[in-house]
């Protein structure tokens, strides 16, 4: 069940550690983040080294959309409402400097990068759309009210943003991660403060930035009640029909469209890991009504960190951790924030001035709405009668029908049939 993208690009391998290390800088997960964060750090001269559990980019980076946008679905009306108009100014400012790094960066290498429109659009509720318009007429931002769009699904109006992208990520990684100091097969064990454990061996650091997509220490940040994780599902159809543009709906499903090649990208039928949709049935369903005569070619689903107010948190870990900084929570829009947090924590790290630090402090306030949600899908969790439980913290596990796996409700992690891990944050595999 591999993407599209793991099928058109070969990333190169990598030793395990088998020594001792010291190091300055400690990068712990190999995905598009901590790629990126090891790029920054070698441009910026600074000594590092990267640990990732399995093979680089093989999980949520590997299973992209692949858009590069600062058009995150209907997210600007309630950035203003939430932190203020100058907060959702920079979150716009932030992902747009994003962009123009992936333009520099993908100039001289063949990942397929475009520059695109991104639409945001609706099917059913023309209302959200209008106030989101307004909201980002409101920021100053160059957007465009869109009666009819140029795609087969039905459509009641959007947003057109302009100067947008879209490529394939893995080809970028296999060209950028070549020479970086990289090493797979390296799961961090344990932590102690900036000493890491991998493999039986001691990795001294003088800092870390953890990049694991779901944090792994439960004792700092709470992160197990700030995040929630997403599951959503892919296929890739062959059809005569091209996609102009990169498209999201305004729903939690989130129904994307994205054309690469010969393909039509469809994704969608999303909900909180753990519990269900129609998945891939639902997406054919929608391939067989707007894209007569496909073939689906391709098949996956992904995994996303959900924060409390849907932006991400990337800076300290925690205010009771030194030298321990962290990526997470890029809410469904990976791309552009792994390129966020790679400039970010190297500036934290060099103690260089950031504005965009104290919008993405992770410490920021808690008191949102899906806080209580998680509080009780943790406790259902914790306290429902179940022989599988999560080895992170102890939640009944529930039967995946869709992929075969035993997927958790409160945190996101997920094992195979026979218990192997597929998803952290849980660390280990099941115990039989």
């Amino acid at each position: 069940m591999k993407s599209i993208w793991e099928s058109t690009a070969e990333l190169p391998s990598f030793p395990k550690i088998q020594k001792d290390y010291d190091t300055d800088v400690l990068i712990i997960g190999g995905g598009l983040c901590g790629i990126l964060c090891a790029y920054e750090l070698q441009k910026r001269g600074i000594n590092y080294m990267l640990a990732e559990a399995d093979k680089i980019c093989k999980k949520t980076t590997a299973n992209t959309t692949a858009k590069i946008s600062s058009l995150h679905g209907v997210i600007y009306s309630k950035l203003i409402k939430d932190f203020g108009r100058e907060k959702a100014l920079l979150y716009y400012q932030a992902n747009e400097e994003a962009i123009r790094e992936y333009e520099m960066l993908c100039k001289d290498i063949d990942c397929d990068f475009k520059k695109t429109s991104a639409y945001a659009f609706t099917q059913n509720n023309k209302e959200r759309i209008l106030k989101e318009y307004s909201a980002m007429c409101d920021l100053g931002i160059d957007v465009t009210l869109e009666h009819s769009l140029n795609i087969p699904v039905d459509t009641l109006c959007g947003i057109r943003l302009d100067n947008q992208a879209e490529f394939n990520p893995l080809k970028l990684i296999s060209v950028i991660s070549r020479d970086l100091n990289i090493y797979e097969s390296s799961r961090v064990s344990e932590l102690i403060g900036t000493v890491a454990i991998v493999n039986g061996h001691i990795i001294n650091a003088k800092r870390i930035i953890v990049a694991t997509h779901f944090p792994f220490l439960n004792k700092h940040g709470l992160y197990f009640l700030k995040m929630y994780q997403h599951r959503s599902y892919a296929i890739a159809i062959k059809t005569a029909i091209k996609i102009d543009g990169i498209y999201i709906d305004d729903t939690e499903e989130g129904l994307s469209l994205r054309s690469y090649g010969e393909y039509v990208i469809i994704v969608g039928q999303g909900h909180r890991t753990g519990k269900g949709s129609l998945g891939w049935k639902g997406l054919e369903d929608i391939a067989r009504k707007y894209f007569p005569g496909n073939k689906v070619v391709y098949r996956w689903a992904t995994q996303d960190c959900m924060t409390l107010d849907g932006v991400p948190y990337i800076g300290e870990y925690s205010k009771g951790t030194d030298n321990l900084y962290v990526a997470t929570g890029f809410n469904k829009w990976g791309i552009t924030s792994s390129m966020i947090a790679s400039k970010l924590l190297c500036d934290l790290l060099t103690g260089k001035e950031n504005k965009y630090k104290e919008l993405f402090n992770p410490s920021r306030s808690i008191l949102k709405r899906q806080l209580a949600v998680n509080l009780w899908e943790s406790l259902v969790g914790f306290f429902t009668f179940n022989k599988k439980r999560c080895p992170h913290l102890g939640c009944k596990l529930k039967w995946n029908k869709q992929e075969h796996t035993w997927d958790c409700p409160c945190h996101g992690s997920r094992f195979s049939k026979g218990g192997h891990l597929l998803d952290g944050p849980a660390n280990k595999d099941l115990n039989n």
